[in-house]
């Protein structure tokens, strides 16, 4: 059995997944947070295997733990205690890999890399591009490899997938020197999930990655969206950090600049208070009031202006981007929408799409608002652009990519 663990730490938390890569099936899952807080929690949850009948059923244990957690060390030996005890036990099923999400790789990695102390300090150096999150990345991967000394460790990073965008799409129009001393350009994010749901579409509708323009929408709370021509990210609406493009859940996406210098000089606002404003108080936060597409809509619903505004510049900008996009791409053969909102709200993928019928794109409405779990087709059947909701899979795709590298 090739079993790998993939792990996604945070600065206070890290999550896991134990998979099964001969069936491509978790096998347990769990999240310690709390980190070096008065009292940490530990979730871990050992997932059953269907069970035989017509309706074959998951039968999940889930088991939660309150105790002090002071690092991320000492979470991964609680994490190897409930794997001790919970379930499944790791000497009769051990990990050969352990994978990890990285989320900046700069322009130095373009692919799933086994971690050696090279790669720790190319990580750390890498933080003041993402100093939320390559610090945290990092810490988990020291833990991690504390805890599983004697196999290999490979980051897999969230950027690596548009490295292969062209310098028209990544160069900003700055001064050109300035730019690269600070190695300003635009890096995009959210790669691993648009790699995975780009190839689960194509093997889908069983056509050849390398023939295909695809549009892949991945909408949650940080949202994002990309042109892949070929299997190739060729141009993606985050940039230089995860705040460009689209409307968040708290992020602002596309902005004049001049509205910070403006702010800075009539409010009197600091670069911190900006830096907040825009990642934290902006987006559909910003406009009404909460993040959750879920609440604005029954916003709507009870009349809330705010909140249909909120909605409308939502779709504005999705809009925005899948034009310019077809553009980019000369026309489309397959738009996929993936993650929270992209897998759960169809009024959503249908606003998305409303006014591209000149490009052959249209939704079938029953198929669209049938629910579903898995990849489904939600354009008629004619249509000449298939229309996708492929749930996304971010953790599977890091553990295919671990285990390409790590005994290769």
């Amino acid at each position: 059995m090739s079993v790998v663990l993939v792990v996604n730490s945070g600065s206070s938390s890290f999550k896991y997944q134990l998979i099964d890569m001969h069936t491509e099936s978790t096998l347990a899952s769990g999240l310690v947070e709390r980190i070096g807080e008065a009292s940490g929690r530990a979730t871990h949850t050992v997932v059953a295997p269907p069970s035989d009948g017509p309706a074959p059923t998951m039968l999940n244990a889930t088991h939660t733990r309150e105790l002090p957690i002071p690092d991320h060390t000492a979470g991964f030996q609680v994490m190897l205690d409930a794997f001790a005890s919970d379930g499944p036990a790791l000497s009769e099923r051990p990990p050969v890999a352990v994978g990890h999400r990285v989320v900046h790789g700069g322009a130095r990695f373009f692919e799933p890399t086994v971690i050696t102390p090279l790669v720790e300090i190319n990580i750390d150096e890498l933080a003041v591009l993402a100093p939320l999150h390559n610090p945290a990345n990092l810490a988990g991967i020291v833990a991690a490899r504390k805890a599983f000394p004697d196999v290999p460790h490979v980051a897999v990073f969230d950027t690596a997938f548009h490295q292969t965008l062209e310098p028209r799409a990544y160069t900003y129009a700055i001064d050109a020197e300035l730019a690269a001393s600070h190695r300003i350009r635009r890096y995009g994010f959210h790669g691993t999930s648009h790699k995975f749901v780009s190839e689960a579409a194509a093997a889908f509708i069983g056509r050849p990655l390398a023939e295909l323009r695809q549009v892949v929408f991945h909408l949650g709370n940080g949202a994002s969206v990309t042109a892949i021509d070929g299997g190739r990210s060729v141009e993606t609406s985050m940039g230089f950090t995860p705040l460009e493009g689209l409307v968040m859940g708290t992020r602002s996406g596309d902005i004049d600049p001049a509205v910070l210098f403006h702010l800075a000089r009539r409010e009197g606002m600091s670069i911190d208070d900006l830096d907040t404003l825009l990642n934290k108080r902006s987006g559909m936060v910003g406009l009404a009031g909460s993040s959750d597409l879920r609440d604005i809509g029954a916003a709507i619903e009870n009349g809330d202006e705010r909140a249909l505004l909120a909605y409308e510049v939502y779709v504005h900008r999705l809009r925005a981007y899948a034009g310019a996009y077809l553009a980019q791409l000369g026309g489309v053969d397959v738009i996929s929408f993936t993650a929270g909102v992209g897998e759960n709200a169809p009024v959503v993928r249908a606003a998305t799409l409303e006014t591209l019928g000149f490009a052959g794109i249209e939704i079938d409405h029953q198929r669209n608002l049938a629910p579903g779990r898995g990849i489904r087709i939600i354009s008629p059947d004619a249509s000449a652009v298939t229309v996708l909701v492929v749930p996304t899979d971010e953790e599977l795709e890091i553990a295919r990519q671990t285990l390409s590298v790590a005994h290769s």
